[in-house]
């Protein structure tokens, strides 16, 4: 089930290393959709989603998803899709990231590295809402660090 190392992520979250063989792995896909939104998907190997209320103990392969955009949490998926809503990005290229945690909150790597993937996007043409969709998550209750969550 891997060790933890010294290693913390920005979040102070612990790294949990793991062999590179049958270790999870994931990508992530951004598509634009015709609304102008743009559809996540994660495709991921060696590794499960875990409903909402699973327990906070690492099992092998397990665990959720923390999608950040330009660095910043957006969301923590318990499913491999997600939607960026039209408007959320003002012109430019955009990085979006998903990285592999364990149900624990320590996040699974691999010699040292964090399992995680990260595609650009590029807006061009659209300015973004007043009521952007994309703000960092908030902390506390139903919040990862929270009670009740994974």
């Amino acid at each position: 089930m891997g060790r933890l190392l010294d290693e913390r992520d920005e979040d102070g979250s612990p790294y949990r290393e793991v062999d590179e063989e049958g270790a999870p792995q994931v990508t992530v896909e951004v598509v634009p959709d015709a609304e102008g939104g743009w559809d996540v998907r994660l495709r991921v190997r060696n590794f499960r989603f875990s409903p909402d209320g699973t327990g906070r103990r690492a099992e092998p392969g397990r665990g959720l998803a923390h999608l950040e955009v330009n660095g910043r949490r957006v969301a923590v998926l318990r499913t491999p899709e997600y939607h960026l809503a039209p408007g959320a990005f003002p012109r430019g290229t955009h990085q979006v990231t998903a990285r592999l945690y364990a149900d624990d909150g320590s996040v699974w790597a691999v010699d040292g590295e964090p399992v995680e993937s990260t595609a650009d996007i590029t807006v061009s043409g659209q300015e973004p809402t007043p009521e952007s969709s994309v703000e960092p998550i908030p902390e506390g209750p139903g919040s990862p660090e929270g009670p009740g969550e994974a």
